[in-house]
């Protein structure tokens, strides 16, 4: 197929550059983009829309996105404006807490494509193990079969093995995805095992550590010495090095220079000394730390607005 360009300058093919980022085939046999724009934090309104855009000029063709955020109008109209096929965008979006189970899954998914603009979803996960996700499992494996949605994942499943068990050894439909934070500092090792051994996907949030961790890994000098061999940066040091652990990894960024870096990773790969050099970084040093017991306790407090 040859690329076209739409009148907003993008291509409606992927012929670019930049598109050359590997997919990952999922536990279902679907295909996602190895490398997604995170939109959390990113305001509803210009600086959303305006992100999205950008990422779309510069080859993203993954986006990860949650009611939680606030923004997924944004979204859905940036990729409307676009011109770029639906099909070759991966659509990520999450429920919050009181919006799984008690047979209010289905409703919850009608609305997130209504805020979204579209007929199908890529991947919808359950945000966080608070509220009724045993049985709201149930009604999403159901709404897996009607084509609304072709994947379903699990997001911050982690907070202990019995959390992650209660769902994934009594379900029909293994999640394709769990989603969690990870990155040189903390690489969850044990998650990592636990996902392979379920045949799960593992997708990282904070891949860079988040703006918690004030910049910390991006000066870490071993990922330093490594950037200025390759002449690149940081931050595409470590998000290569995700890649080629195997991860799904979802950088998020409004700023345009960090988001045409942040993909710009497809032309250079690391060495096994220099993997192994990062893989020597873990601390298990997370920047999300908020026991579980405070996440049921204040994510019940909260409910996002449609």
């Amino acid at each position: 197929m040859n690329a076209q360009t739409t009148n907003n300058g993008l291509q409606s093919a992927d012929k670019l550059p930049a598109y050359q980022q590997p997919y990952l085939t999922l536990n279902n046999g679907v295909r996602m983009p190895q490398v997604g724009l995170g939109l959390y934090m990113i305001q509803e309104g210009d600086e959303a829309y305006n992100a999205v855009m950008t990422a779309l000029r510069n080859g993203y063709r993954h986006f990860d996105c949650a009611h939680a955020y606030q923004n997924e109008r944004s979204l859905g109209r940036a990729l409307k404006d676009s011109g770029v096929p639906r099909d070759s965008v991966w659509i990520t979006s999450k429920l919050w807490q009181n919006e799984y189970g008690g047979g209010k899954t289905a409703a919850s998914i009608d609305r997130m494509l209504n805020r979204l603009g579209l007929e199908y979803i890529d991947l919808v996960y359950f945000h966080q193990p608070v509220g009724d996700y045993v049985d709201g499992w149930k009604e999403l494996e159901d709404i897996l079969k009607s084509g609304k949605v072709r994947a379903i994942g699990i997001s911050n499943f982690d907070a202990s093995d019995s959390i992650f068990e209660s769902l994934v050894k009594h379900c029909r439909v293994k999640p394709q995805i769990m989603q969690i934070e990870c990155h040189p500092y903390a690489q969850r090792r044990h998650w990592q095992e636990r996902c392979a051994e379920e045949g799960i996907q593992l997708e990282c949030w904070f891949p860079l550590g988040g703006r918690d961790s004030k910049g910390e890994i991006l000066r870490d000098p071993v990922v330093g010495r490594i950037a200025k061999a390759h002449g690149k940066s940081a931050a595409q040091v470590i998000i290569r090095w995700h890649m080629q652990e195997g991860f799904s990894v979802i950088p998020g960024a409004s700023n345009p220079g960090y988001i045409k870096e942040n993909i710009d990773v497809m032309d250079f790969a690391l060495s096994n000394t220099e993997m192994a050099a990062i893989r020597a970084l873990d601390k298990e040093k997370r920047y999300f730390n908020m026991s579980y017991e405070n996440q049921v306790k204040w994510f019940k407090q909260w409910n996002p607005e449609d």
